[in-house]
């Protein structure tokens, strides 16, 4: 199959490069998306959330109600959201996004009860939904479009991640604050105003024309085309076989690797430093991804081995730092992988599909962690949060055997 991105070039018969900048100024071009990508992680109710949320009349069970109620409406709104930036305008699901992000900000802000809150939450998986998957394709179409090839893909996806994490390391160190002085609710007024600049931000951003250089089809055409992409090329199987089990273990060490702390009956000082430890790793990750040649077999061998022992640590271990540097290395492995094979699944599909596929994979994912997260809660209370590591284990395992059939279905650079 020929390279997408040599395809999607050849087929830019029309004028895409009419608010590009000068070639040798990619920088200048994404530093909009740099900048939005920080004003919107930037979210001071982050780590007080759960005490905001116990403060209104929240338990476990309706917990678990506003996740389920989460998690079933993300798969759809990606998908949606993916074909809509496809057709439609990336940047303009991205602001789309920021509305909703606002919107979920505000009524947080002003819930004084369950069912208020759970809106919000259902705000924030849609703005979350059309965030994800269209600023990965948004950076790979300005990488294409400004240098020709997808080399540069991965270091500048992983800056967006570094300032990201470098907001939310931030925000998450600051909320913590506020929310002492002022109040948990003072946290949500005060996340607004770096909200409505994230808008601002993505107005100064100049948007990649390649998804629509050619001609347009019919929304029940687009549909099966991007099906067809995920389901029939082989090529892509193992590529998101690797992306959705990356993605599935990464959500998981965020959403259950507190309970080891719990389990241990960790000081609450050490929750603070774990998470920033954790949330780190996200750019750190970003920042070295392009540089471990996941392209080569030795480099995949000894991620997939240091996983492993990472993930081993999990079901054996009683010593506190020895496991927060299981979870931080495991956390920065996945964020790697993850890039690697997004720039894989870009590189195998062409521009106008490419957010549908995206979002699609993304929705799959999140369809597997929804069943995974059950049972590991549930084997989590029954027999001990060391029983349901070994759930973790081997997620590991499979999704290293999938990162070494991606690596050996794609080209050597």
């Amino acid at each position: 199959m020929p390279n997408a991105a040599a395809t999607a070039t050849s087929t830019a018969t029309v004028d895409v490069r009419q608010c590009v900048v000068s070639t040798n100024d990619l920088r200048r071009r994404v530093l909009p998306l740099w900048v939005g990508t920080f004003l919107q992680g930037f979210a001071l109710w982050v780590p007080v959330e759960k005490l905001f949320m116990s403060e209104i009349g929240f338990d476990a069970a309706t917990i678990g109600l506003m996740v389920g109620a989460y998690a079933a409406l993300i798969p759809v709104a990606e998908v949606a959201s993916g074909v809509l930036a496809d057709r439609w305008s990336r940047r303009g699901v991205l602001m789309l996004a920021g509305v909703a992000l606002v919107l979920s900000v505000l009524v947080g802000a002003v819930s004084w009860n369950v069912p208020t809150y759970i809106v919000a939450a259902l705000l924030f998986g849609l703005y979350f939904a059309m965030y994800s998957g269209t600023m990965e394709a948004v950076v790979y179409d300005v990488v294409l479009e400004e240098t020709g090839d997808s080399q540069a893909y991965e270091r500048e996806i992983g800056r967006v991640r570094f300032v990201e994490s470098v907001a939310l390391v931030a925000s998450a160190l600051a909320g913590g604050w506020l929310a002492s002085v002022l109040s948990t609710r003072a946290t949500y007024f005060l996340t607004l105003p770096f909200v409505l600049f994230y808008l601002v931000a993505l107005t100064r951003f100049c948007e990649p024309r390649l998804h629509q250089a050619s001609e347009r089809t019919s929304l029940r055409e687009h549909l099966a085309v991007t099906y067809r992409a995920i389901t029939h090329r082989g090529r892509l199987v193992p590529i998101a076989a690797a992306s959705l089990m990356a993605a599935m273990i990464l959500q998981a060490m965020f959403e259950f690797g507190p309970l080891w702390l719990i389990t241990l009956e960790a000081s609450p000082v050490y929750y603070g430093p774990f998470w920033a430890l954790l949330v780190a790793m996200l750019g750190v990750g970003g920042l070295l991804a392009g540089r471990l040649r996941l392209d080569r077999p030795v480099p995949v061998a000894v991620v997939v081995l240091v996983m492993l022992a990472a993930s081993l640590t999990l079901t054996s271990s009683r010593d506190l730092v020895a496991l927060t540097v299981a979870m931080v290395a495991l956390t920065f492995l996945l964020v790697v992988i993850g890039i690697y094979v997004s720039r894989l699944l870009h590189d195998a599909v062409p521009s106008t599909i490419r957010t549908g596929v995206v979002s699609g994979i993304g929705a799959v994912s999140w369809l597997v962690f929804t069943p995974f997260a059950l049972v590991f809660g549930a084997v989590s209370k029954q027999f001990g949060v060391y029983v349901s590591g070994w759930m973790l284990t081997g997620a590991v395992a499979l999704a290293g055997a999938a990162l070494g059939w991606a690596r050996h279905r794609a080209p050597l650079r």
